[in-house]
């Protein structure tokens, strides 16, 4: 039965720094060979350029077991895009689409997320292929691919009963 706010055995929790608004902490940076929006591709693809992602102390703990994926999840804010626009014309032709409907960095938060190969793990680096932001983009968040899960049995009767 899992507890609320349980630490089980081998599991490491650290401090976490003082939250505003939402709290989100910067756990590390990326490194790729883009310093221009202009010359980063549109959509990481999965034979690019190799990209280191620098995790921070005390997250760097929690790399351990990633190696045996062969993809992850990398989410990161793209900490150079505008916020304010709600409209967006994308291929400046005057049909203005929402913001919402656009996989653009320009958002209210400008969250990025890219799907990547997993090259390997040296120390606190993460190196992978098909990432799409430039260098020195903070780093959110690192989760394996999603479908390298397998999903849960669907629930049995009395799994959720009240009492």
């Amino acid at each position: 039965m899992v507890r609320e706010s349980e630490i089980r055995a081998g599991e490491v929790a650290v401090a976490p720094p003082r939250g505003d608004d939402a709290g989100l902490t910067f756990i590390g940076r990326i490194h790729t060979p883009w310093t221009s929006r202009l010359e980063t591709p549109r959509q990481g693809r999965r034979d690019g350029p190799i990209c280191r992602i620098e995790i921070f102390a005390p997250w760097d703990q929690g790399l351990r077991g990633l190696e045996q994926y062969a993809s992850v999840e990398v989410i990161y804010w793209l900490h150079l895009s505008r916020r304010d626009l709600v409209l967006q014309s994308p291929k400046n032709d005057g049909h203005a689409r929402g913001t919402f409907s656009l996989r653009s960095p320009v958002r209210p938060n400008p969250l990025g997320t890219s799907l990547a190969v997993l090259v390997g793990i040296e120390g606190n680096i993460v190196l992978v292929r098909g990432l799409d932001c430039l260098d020195g983009t903070p780093l959110l968040d690192i989760k394996p691919d999603r479908c390298a899960f397998t999903p849960l049995a669907p629930p049995q009767k009395g799994d959720f009963e009240v009492g």
